[in-house]
């Protein structure tokens, strides 16, 4: 498969904090997780990898290119927020077609687009609803519309399910699944909650203080580790050597 983000000797520092000496590989189609306690630098590391912040050691490379040498618009990276961060005064319909309107789409491929994405994500008989309105479950298939109507490259997923009730959140497992086979895009979420990222990511990587500790395949994620912080954060106990 090919790499779709090289993230090489990264570090940023940000106010008091800093991310320090990351560095993994996302591929084509691949979910991969990042998983940690509030406060390890999970949704900083997300927006660096967009390219929000200049000054960054190290490189955050998309498709080949340095993220900071291509022009935002034309990063195709698609982002949600953990608030999903919906424009309030914007119908569904509005909010869906905002990214085509900027990349100065067609009112006819505007409509064709915004339909096709809502009736994939169930969400047609909402398109004339404001986001005030609208359920948890709601409010993050418009973000992901908005977000998939653009055909990213890399979706990244910012706490994704923790607004969600246990039913919702099943059902949205499961449209995290389809979206990757039908958008083929590689997805990035970062979660505090382990046995999320064990049901949806092929990979997950460990943060702890700004430091990525390690990357696991998912089947694989509760074995022991090598360091005592990640063992304490998924409450492996160390053999003891004999």
């Amino acid at each position: 498969m090919k790499q779709v983000i090289e993230v090489r000797n990264f570090s940023l520092r940000k106010g008091s904090f800093q991310l320090q000496q990351i560095s993994f590989t996302i591929r084509s189609s691949e979910i991969f997780a990042i998983v940690g306690r509030t406060g390890a630098g999970k949704t900083l590391l997300l927006e660096s990898i967009a390219g929000y912040y200049p000054g960054l050691q190290g490189e955050v490379v998309l498709k080949g290119k340095p993220v900071l040498t291509i022009p935002l618009m034309e990063r195709n990276i698609g982002f949600v927020y953990q608030d999903y961060s919906l424009f309030p005064h914007m119908t569904v319909k509005n909010n869906i077609s905002y990214g085509l309107k900027m990349h100065h789409k067609s009112k006819l491929e505007i409509t064709e687009k915004v339909e096709r994405i809502a009736d994939m994500l169930s969400i047609t008989s909402i398109l004339s609803h404001y986001p005030g309105t609208l359920s948890g479950g709601e409010k993050q298939r418009t973000a992901l519309a908005r977000a998939l109507v653009l055909k990213p490259d890399i979706l990244l997923l910012d706490e994704p399910f923790s607004a969600l009730d246990p039913a919702t959140k099943m059902i949205m497992y499961e449209e995290i699944l389809k979206i990757r086979r039908r958008f083929g895009c590689a997805i990035l979420f970062v979660t505090h909650d382990f046995s999320e990222a064990q049901k949806l990511a092929d990979r997950v990587g460990i943060m702890a203080g700004g430091r990525l500790k390690a990357i696991r395949r998912s089947d694989n994620l509760f074995e022991e580790y090598k360091e005592d912080e990640v063992n304490l954060f998924f409450g492996i106990e160390r053999k003891k050597e004999s």
